[in-house]
């Protein structure tokens, strides 16, 4: 009876994917393995993201990596989504194509499949791993113009990130997802930005993504997996001595010592080498398969090996048949994969002539051809190494180059799914340019090139990858002749840097725009691109900057027929003049703003701008009204799919909530912000809805403000100060009533630059923190002078405003600490005298606290007792615990020294309970003091 052992795992279940051709043993990375093998695990069964970045040369080992790793995945007994994609090499890669590649894959789309039968095969996928209705009305879309079967949706820049991780997700619920991208040094930024926010917004989702690259990726991105506690690096040595001999004598047992010697050495652990060095033994006749191994044929003399992988590949090329290397030439200029009816177009052969030549060349481990089912790929041939294709490529003269990519460009564009590809296709026409730029045809071939730069840039911001959309558009730029072509362009880079992040960038661009539109007496459009560049002002914490040049540039387009860019212009100086402190002016150019947009139906700048003329009401002492407006904003926001204006208008509708103690309404406007910031990956938003903290603080809840507040990236301040506006407020107040106040000084400090801000509410926030702190620190007439800026906000924020609810508490604990009665009855008089409908019901309760404390001090005891349980009560009705408490206890000391100890009592036990939920230890320590309250445990 015959024994047998398994040795190896050479294909999928069944034998799927077995290499037919030359596939060395595995050897010198089974550490590697192990680890990504454990890592997986730990995903899966702890249910976590993971992002593992396998790192090397080329040749090195990184796809032999994959390839093993997808087999053990194959083998495991439980569900596992297996997807791979591979980023393609065209100028700064194409917007996706891999994680493309891996949604046609789970719904078994092929390359070439067409239109309709692919969206019915993604519509099926999506029913059968999303099962909530919502979600894929959500999803099918967005991943309907990823794949290019559709126009973008409205808002698409915030929602396929959010689409396309739902989709993930929803596999995953029902077992591991992997995705495998390969090549990721040629991806696009905007594929790192996906897969990044991926590990980041999915934590607790088992997705283990497996990334294969070459050193490169760290020149593109620096800061890629760093500070993230859910990412391992894999870099890929060279293999020992050891392994590289285990790894040619595996399959050529019989090499003669000296040969196999000088591959090795020649080799530098590099595997690809040696597999390459065998390849050009078969190619040569040197060896011959026998069984699951190589021999010799005869007698073997003398042999020269290469002395680079490059002079080693360039040789076997040599070696090939003339039509074999011209088919590979041809190939090359396809990319890394191609179909047999592409090489046909570029070559002028019918595919049944090629059908021997790409066998052939298969055989000889040249190409591959992929017969993976989970494959878009499938059917198609590639080259089995990069480096190949490119030496190739390198071999081509610049008049066949020019022929040969303008071919390839005709061919794609003959398959009638353009938009999908026109990276490509875009590609293919600079290199065809720049091949034989002094041709006759060079200036037609230039124009179409960059159009299809244009489309490209258009589909890839409406993928939300705006770093390759302002690439596509830079380099248009440099093909553009006509001046005000170039500033049109210029100004669409413009605008695709600001919505991309890129400020510094924007504003270089829109000054190049905006002096060329003027050297052509183009007034109209250089006045829209100013508006623009005063918006990357404000944006920047220039205010006054911003709004005399916007308004500058709203003069001269008010002039001309009202459109789109007035509309939108008056909306955005409207909003900048709000922040301004320029509030009427601010509400007259919203007006022009909201009369152009209802007649040209324009729902994004409609929304914006209602949001801001409610702000206007708002300052203008008229709430309900103000309401009204926030909530049709909303809701014109939601019904037209505008992310970015609902979650402003969630984010002012919290605010608004606040300005009147509903609390809990308030923390429920943060709460859905939240989800739907969190849904489209609006990192900006989310970061703003967790600053907005102040519901947590009136309602105690202070250690999850403290938990969301960790969550915000102080190095971010100075670009987003909006988002820690409120926080640079309850912030450090929460240190200061925990007794904390080391910590309350170094949190306010890093806002230090708030207090010299243009705008109001920053300003606002900033004087009644540093008035707060001033006050804790026994530094009391400080703290009214800098109360005094929290103060006169309530002009432009309102009464109910978190800085002049703080900094009248500030200010009024000050004075009565100066014994200044005075500037007590000045404080409580400013409070008088709004209309008492305007006020919120905490602030009349502050008030109550004050006058009773005044009432005290002056020995009216009537008026005292009334005062302090008006204020308890009304702190009471509206849940605030903290203010319950130290009213009670304010009232408890006044009690004491009224010789009413017993009426104290329960007073001080309630407060004491309050005060040690909240952790409140200075308040704690001050009930300690009043006669007759028990000592509280250190």
């Amino acid at each position: 009876m015959e024994l047998w052992r398994a040795v190896r795992v050479v294909g999928l279940v069944g034998g799927a994917l077995k290499a037919t051709g030359l596939e060395p043993p595995f050897v010198g990375r089974e550490r590697e393995l192990r680890l990504v093998k454990e890592l997986y695990h730990g995903s899966a069964e702890d249910h976590r993201a993971h992002l593992v970045s396998v790192v090397g040369i080329g040749g090195i080992g990184k796809s032999r990596l994959g390839w093993e790793f997808e087999k053990y995945i194959d083998g495991l007994v439980g569900d596992v989504w297996w997807h791979s994609g591979r980023c393609l090499a065209y100028g700064d890669g194409v917007a996706f194509w891999a994680l493309g590649e891996m949604v046609r894959g789970r719904a078994g789309i092929l390359e070439d499949e067409d239109a309709t039968s692919a969206r019915n095969k993604l519509r099926s996928a999506v029913d059968e791993h999303v099962a909530d209705p919502e979600e894929r009305r959500f999803v099918e879309p967005r991943l309907a113009h990823l794949l290019g079967l559709d126009e973008s949706p409205l808002g698409d820049q915030e929602n396929l990130f959010a689409a396309a991780r739902m989709f993930f997700e929803r596999l995953a619920q029902t077992g591991p997802a992997v995705l495998l991208f390969e090549d990721i040094h040629w991806a696009d930024s905007a594929l790192l930005d996906f897969i990044e926010y991926l590990i980041e917004w999915s934590r607790d989702v088992p997705l283990f993504v497996l990334t294969l690259a070459r050193p490169e990726l760290a020149d593109r991105r620096p800061t890629w997996g760093s500070g993230k506690r859910n990412f391992t690096s894999i870099f890929l040595e060279p293999l020992s001595s050891e392994s590289m001999e285990v790894l040619l004598t595996g399959p050529v047992p019989g090499l003669p010592e000296e040969l196999r010697e000088r591959i090795l050495a020649r080799a530098e652990g590099v595997p690809f080498y040696a597999v390459e060095t065998v390849r050009m033994l078969l190619d040569r006749g040197v060896l011959v398969r026998e069984g699951n191994t190589y021999r010799l044929a005869g007698e073997l003399e003398t042999l020269e090996v290469p002395e680079t992988l490059q002079a080693l590949i360039s040789a076997r090329l040599d070696g090939l048949a003339p039509d074999e290397r011209r088919a590979v030439q041809q190939a090359s200029v396809l990319g890394r994969t191609f179909t047999s009816k592409g090489l046909a177009a570029v070559s002028g052969s019918s595919e049944s002539e090629l059908e021997s030549l790409l066998s052939s060349l298969v055989r000889k481990e040249v190409f591959s051809l992929t017969s993976d089912l989970l494959s878009p790929e499938r059917g198609q041939y590639g080259f089995l190494q990069d480096l190949v294709k490119k030496i190739a490529y390198d071999t081509i003269s610049r008049r066949e180059r020019k022929a040969l990519h303008l071919a390839a460009a005709a061919h794609l564009r003959s398959l009638g799914e353009e938009e999908e590809i026109v990276e490509v296709l875009a590609a293919h026409y600079i290199d065809a340019y720049r091949a034989e730029p002094e041709d006759a045809d060079a200036s037609e071939i230039r124009d179409t090139a960059r159009e299809m730069l244009v489309r490209a840039s258009e589909r890839a911001a409406s993928l939300a990858a705006t770093a390759e959309a302002l690439a596509h558009l830079e380099v248009a730029v440099g093909l553009a002749d006509d001046p005000v072509l170039q500033a049109e362009l210029l100004e669409r880079a413009g605008t695709i840097a600001l919505h991309g992040g890129k400020p510094d960038a924007a504003k270089a661009h829109f000054d190049k725009a905006m002096a060329l539109f003027e050297q052509q007496g183009r007034t109209h459009a250089a006045a829209r691109v100013s508006a623009r560049v005063g918006f990357t002002l404000w944006d920047s914490g220039r205010v006054e900057d911003a709004v005399e040049l916007m308004d500058r540039a709203f003069e001269i387009v008010s002039q001309e027929e009202p459109d789109a860019d007035l509309a939108q212009l008056a909306a955005e100086l409207g909003r900048v003049m709000y922040f301004a402190g320029q509030t009427e002016a601010a509400g007259e150019r919203i007006e022009t703003a909201l009369d152009i947009a209802e007649s040209l139906w324009l729902p994004e700048v409609l929304s914006q701008a209602l949001n801001t003329k409610s702000l206007t009401l708002l300052s203008r002492g008229r709430p309900q009204e103000c309401v009204a407006l926030l909530e049709y904003a909303l809701k014109i926001a939601l019904e037209n799919d505008i992310p970015s204006a609902s979650l402003r208008a969630y984010f002012n509708l919290a605010e608004l909530s606040l300005q009147y103690d509903r609390f809990e309404e308030a923390r429920d406007y943060v709460e859905r912000g939240l989800v739907l910031a969190r849904r489209v990956g609006s990192a900006f938003w989310e970061r703003r809805l967790l600053g907005q903290n102040y519901p947590l603080y009136a309602l105690g809840d202070w250690d999850e403000l403290l938990d969301r507040a960790n969550q915000l990236p102080l190095d971010l301040l100075q670009e987003e100060r909006g988002s820690y506006a409120a926080f640079l407020l309850v912030g450090p107040l929460v240190h200061l009533h925990r007794g904390d106040p080391v910590a309350a000084r170094r949190l306010f400090d890093a806002f230090s630059s708030v207090g010299i801000s243009a705008d109001v509410q920053e300003r606002a926030q900033h004087a009644a923190g540093l008035a707060t702190l001033l006050h804790a620190d026994g530094r009391h007439e400080e703290a009214l002078e800098a109360a005094q800026e929290a103060l006169v906000s309530r002009e432009d924020l309102g009464a109910g405003s978190e800085p002049f609810r703080e900094g009248f508490v500030a200010a009024s604990a000050s004075a009565l600490a100066l014994g200044d009665n005075e500037q007590v009855r000045l404080l409580l008089e400013a409070i008088d005298h709004i209309p008492r409908g305007k006020v919120p019901q905490s602030l009349h309760a502050h008030a109550a606290r004050v006058r009773a404390q005044l009432a005290a001090s002056e020995g009216d005891s009537e008026a005292a007792e009334s005062g302090f349980k008006r204020a308890s009560g009304t702190f009471r009705e509206l849940g605030i615990p903290l203010w319950i408490g130290a009213s009670l206890l304010e009232y408890a000391e006044w009690l004491t020294t009224e010789s009413r100890a017993a009426d104290a009592e329960a007073l001080l036990s309630e407060a004491r309970d309050i005060f040690e939920r909240l952790e409140a230890r200075p308040w704690l320590e001050r009930l300690e003091k009043v006669g007759g309250a028990e000592k509280v445990p250190a």
